[in-house]
């Protein structure tokens, strides 16, 4: 005879919640909402601008995701723009991961890299103290922020943000916005949005 695992009491008080998968399918709504608001925001953005982009980038291709198991927490995200092959990746994602925070990210990947970094050196004053941060980790699909993990692009971290990025193939520019943050609680991400693409677009364009 095989036991079955048993439910904590604060489990079973969960199992047995309608009002919190009611609440939850309504706020999953919304998020959607937000992150389709900011597709057009950034897409017509976009349009004003001279991307510097990988060959065959496609200026309207983008992707809506939704999911349930980033490290066991529901997320939702809108890449635009998105080009990813398996050498090039350029892209702006902005996520939203219950429990954890929004993010606002610059992914990019492969030879324009190089042409990258040297705009954040000659553009540095244009693109420091806008709440950007440079993501250390190894791996383009960290998201979590903190002391070792990322470095704020400040004006006086100018020395540390060149020779972090010396010689990388690939790197993530973010901002993110605590759960707490006044433009969460006010529904003015969309706005917060645009404007960190907007502060990174000095990176990107030729």
């Amino acid at each position: 005879m095989t036991t079955s695992p048993l439910f904590t009491p604060d489990e079973l008080a969960l199992l047995a919640d309608q009002d919190f998968f009611r609440k939850k399918a309504e706020i999953s709504v919304k998020i959607k909402q937000v992150l389709e608001h900011l597709h057009e925001r950034i897409e017509a953005e976009i349009g004003l601008h001279h991307l510097l982009a990988p060959e065959g980038f496609d200026p309207q291709a983008s992707q809506f995701v939704k999911g349930e198991h980033l490290e066991n927490f529901p997320y939702q995200y809108v890449d635009i723009p998105r080009f990813y092959t398996r050498e090039n990746k350029f892209a702006f994602r902005s996520l939203i991961w219950w429990g954890h925070h929004i993010v606002f990210a610059l992914i990019v990947e492969g030879p324009l890299v190089k042409q990258y970094r040297r705009n954040v050196f000659n553009r540095y004053s244009e693109v420091a103290d806008h709440h950007l941060c440079l993501c250390l980790s190894p791996s383009l699909w960290e998201w979590k922020t903190g002391p070792g993990l990322t470095l704020p692009i400040t004006h006086g971290r100018r020395s540390e943000i060149a020779a972090t990025l010396d010689h990388r193939t690939f790197f993530k520019i973010a901002r993110f916005l605590p759960m707490h943050d006044p433009a969460v609680q006010t529904g003015t991400i969309v706005d917060e949005g645009l404007k960190t693409f907007q502060a990174i677009l000095p990176v990107i364009t030729a």
